[in-house]
């Protein structure tokens, strides 16, 4: 009878994980490396991956490896392999922050292998600034090395390129771009607190293709459209990061024929990027962002 009993156990389990597959459309599946210790793990790793009708999250303990389908219409492996990142999870492509791993129980915890890939070389560059007013205002970005070391350097990067647009500079603003670049190249994810994390996964592909544009289009018109996008990122990422002084988040009501178009300033006197001195006064503080 006990035989029995597990034979049936084992069908049941089966047909409900069959069931749980089969439920979704578009389906995609991968197989990838991910890490944890226990039974303990693997409730938390599978339910932090698994969407109804979405996503399904299959993980053994003993191999590491993770069997995960998707429905590729509503979502991608990077989402699914992020939200189980920020559950306190390394895998082969995301690392966790350090204060998700942290609050995993004890008998979690695994031996943390994988290591971040920092490219320390163009983290060490150096943010140059040739607007002696605007080098005066990025001294007064006190961050706090504790909580800014990995984004510090993308904040100076991309208001050293607002600057250049104020100057209507194009060549300028293409060498400013590429420090960009390196910024976000620098970044080490798993240093990142949760919030900052998941809002950097959102945004770096985004704020990478837009400083690359902006290296490659010689149009310096064309270029701050790529800017009013780029901006939006950055204010994004600015919400969530610990900051000691204010950041202004500034609108123009012209740019786009009309539209409107953002940035960030740490000077809270308007100085417009998408007009420089055509019309540098243009424009208003809508927000003023500041997380102590």
């Amino acid at each position: 009878m006990k035989i029995l009993s597990k034979i049936i156990g084992l069908i049941t389990v089966f047909l409900i994980s069959a069931n749980s597959f089969a439920q979704i459309k578009n389906e995609k599946s991968a197989t990838i490396k991910i890490f944890g210790n226990g039974n303990t793990c693997k409730n938390i790793l599978e339910a932090a991956g698994n969407v109804k009708k979405v996503s399904s999250v299959r993980w053994n303990m003993d191999t590491k490896i993770a069997e995960i389908s998707y429905d590729s219409s509503k979502t991608n492996m990077d989402e699914i392999l992020t939200r189980i990142a920020l559950a306190g999870f390394d895998n082969e492509k995301f690392l966790a922050p350090d204060d998700a791993y942290a609050k995993l129980d004890s008998s979690c915890r695994y031996k943390r292998d994988l290591k971040p890939v920092s490219k320390t070389s163009k983290a060490n560059s150096t943010v140059k600034n040739n607007d002696e007013h605007s080098m005066m205002g990025h001294s007064q970005m006190d961050m706090s090395k504790k909580d800014m070391s990995q984004l510090e350097p993308v904040f100076k990067s991309y208001f050293s390129l607002k600057d250049a647009f104020i100057k209507s500079d194009a060549g300028l603003t293409s060498s400013n771009a590429k420090e960009l670049l390196d910024a976000v190249a620098s970044v080490d994810m798993s240093k990142l607190k949760s919030d900052e994390h998941s809002t950097w996964m959102n945004v770096m592909k985004d704020i990478e293709a837009g400083a690359k544009s902006i290296t490659q289009i010689k149009d310096i018109n064309k270029q701050r459209e790529a800017f009013a996008k780029l901006s939006e990122k950055v204010y994004s990422l600015a919400k969530v990061t610990k900051l000691s002084s204010p950041v202004y988040y500034q609108h123009c009501p012209m740019f786009n024929k009309g539209e409107g178009a953002n940035w960030l300033s740490m000077d809270s006197t308007i100085k417009n990027p998408y007009y420089g001195s055509q019309m540098i006064s243009c424009g208003s503080t809508a927000e003023t962002v500041y997380n102590k």
